[in-house]
This record gives structure tokens, sequence and C-alpha cells, in this order.
């Protein structure tokens, strides 16, 4: 009986050591996978159609990891969360950020990261959650879908029943012209004479002008350098004049000063004089022009007897 009870013991103790060796490889697995990758939550708040759980993910074209999981937010079912593993030593910075694309025309839809600056900070040090996310940008189909909704919107704006109308009523004013001018040929004709007649003698004028221009700017490079030597002449003269009434002033400055102060204000009380003056000799003036005699004889002159 004891020797069965040891060989219970010893199998019991065998398989206990076994579990146990199978569950530390198991936690050393794990522990070595969790330290080789990082997990990031990428947001979007567009369909992510194509996407799926496997999906690759790249970094500047780069494969560096794959999509671990695709859920609904919570909170708003217009979100999508997208967590990913990319390589523990993959540079995610604060700056990289990430967007749907297509590796080809028809290859799947993968997460592109892109962006990341080398003085910016690792987001694992910046973004203490269990689980880091990444920022989005749109993609380039939701950009082009954008962009198709805004031309709608604009096309509906332009094509509005009262646009089309006024475009109707352009293109019918346009062709009532045109009627007009196809039933006016002779009209027509005359117009486009006058036209050419016009284009004709304008450039008719154009030579005649352009003619002129070259004979006077013959005639000017001609006279120019006499001209300049004239111009050159007289400024010498001007130069010499200038400094000779410059000496002149220098010469004469105790006059003019003197005069300046002094005959200055004498001219006040003479041109006062001068006024009085001239008035006297008109108020003469027209005593002698109205009664000459009177004025120079100091009476009046008899006037001569006339019988009745």
């Amino acid at each position: 009986m004891e020797t069965k009870a040891n060989y219970v013991l010893i199998g019991a103790f065998t398989l206990i050591v076994s579990l146990g060796l199978l569950a530390f490889g198991l936690w050393a697995a794990k522990y070595s996978s969790d330290r080789s990758w990082q997990q990031y939550q990428v947001i979007f708040t567009e369909a992510v159609t194509g996407l799926s759980t496997g999906s690759p993910v790249q970094y500047n074209g780069i494969s560096v990891g794959s999509v671990a999981r695709l859920t609904l937010a919570p909170d708003d079912p217009r979100k999508v969360i997208a967590t990913i593993q990319v390589g523990s030593t993959t540079p995610v910075k604060v700056d990289t950020s990430a967007r749907l694309a297509i590796t080809s025309v028809t290859g799947p839809t993968i997460i592109q990261l892109s962006g990341g600056s080398p003085d910016a900070p690792a987001l694992t040090s910046v973004d203490e959650r269990e689980i880091p996310v990444i920022q989005t940008a749109p993609s380039a189909l939701q950009s082009i879908s954008d962009t198709a909704g805004r031309l709608v919107e604009r096309l509906d704006t332009l094509l509005s029943e009262e646009n089309v109308a006024r475009i109707s009523a352009a293109l019918n004013n346009v062709s009532d012209v045109s009627d007009a001018l196809a039933n006016d040929n002779e009209g027509v004709k005359a117009v486009l004479i006058g036209v050419r007649d016009a284009a004709r003698q304008m450039d008719q004028t154009l030579a005649t002008t352009n003619g002129t221009l070259q004979r006077l700017d013959r005639n000017v490079v001609r006279e120019l350098p006499s001209v300049m030597a004239r111009l050159e002449s007289t400024m010498t003269r001007i130069d010499s004049a200038a400094g000779n009434a410059d000496a002149l002033l220098g010469e004469n400055r105790a006059a003019i000063n003197s005069f300046a102060n002094d005959g200055l204000a004498q001219l006040g009380p003479t041109l006062t004089e001068l006024r009085g003056l001239i008035r006297d000799m008109r108020q003469i003036s027209d005593r002698l022009e109205a009664n000459p005699k009177r004025y120079l004889l100091g009476r009046d002159v008899p006037k001569e007897f006339e019988p009745e």
C-alpha cells in the first residue's frame, strides 16, 4: 500500500510541476509579446469600409503592425474605434496622424500613419492612458466625398428654377439677335465693311504715327549733343552769376542791413505822403477839367450879353 501511495504522490507532484512550468511558459510568452508590441487606438469619424481585423498598419509606407480590434464607440455610434498594435520600437510621436488609405485600386483598406517630427515627444510619454490615442486626419476618399458634396450643393443652388429661367431667357434673346442678324444681311455686311475700313484707316494712322515718331527720335538724337552743350554752358553761367550775386551780397551786406533797418522804417510814412499827394493832384485835375477858367482866374467868367 505504501508503494502505491508514493507513486500517487510522485505522479501528482510531477503533474503539478508540469502545469506550473506550462503556465510560466505561457506567461513568459505573453510578457514577451506585450513587451514587443504597443497598442494604440485610432478613432475614425467616417465609414471604415474595407477595414477589418488583421488589416495592415503602415508608417510612411512601411508595414509596422496590424489592426487588432474594430468596435463602435459606445457613446457615439458614428465613430469607429480601431485598436492597432505596432512594434514597440515604432516612433509614434504626439504629432503622428492616422488616416485610411488604399494600397491600390483593388487593394485592401489599411491604416496609414504619417508625420512625427524629430523633436516631438513620444505619444506614450504624454498620453498616460492604458491605450494611447493617435489623432486622425481625413482620408483622400473622405476629402473627395466632402468636395463632391459641396459641389453638388453649389450646383443645386446654381441650377435653381430661377436661374434656369434666366438662362432660358438669355438664350432666347441670343436667338432673337441671331435671327435679326440673319434677316438683315445687308446691314451686317455694311457694318463689317465699316469695321474693315476703320481697321484699314487705323493701320494707316498707326503707320504714319510710327514714321513721325521715328523721325522725331532721329531728330532728337541728332540735336541732343548740341542741346546738352548749350545746357551745360547755361548751367555754367548760372553758377557764375550765383557766385557773383553771393559776392555782391557779401560786399554790400552792411548797406543792405542799414536799408532794412532804417530805410524800410521810413518807407511807410513816405508812402502815406505820396498817397496824399496823389489824392490832391487828382482833385486839382478834376477841378481843371470841370471849370478851368474859374480855377485859373479865381472867378466865374462873365457871360456874354445876348439880346432878346
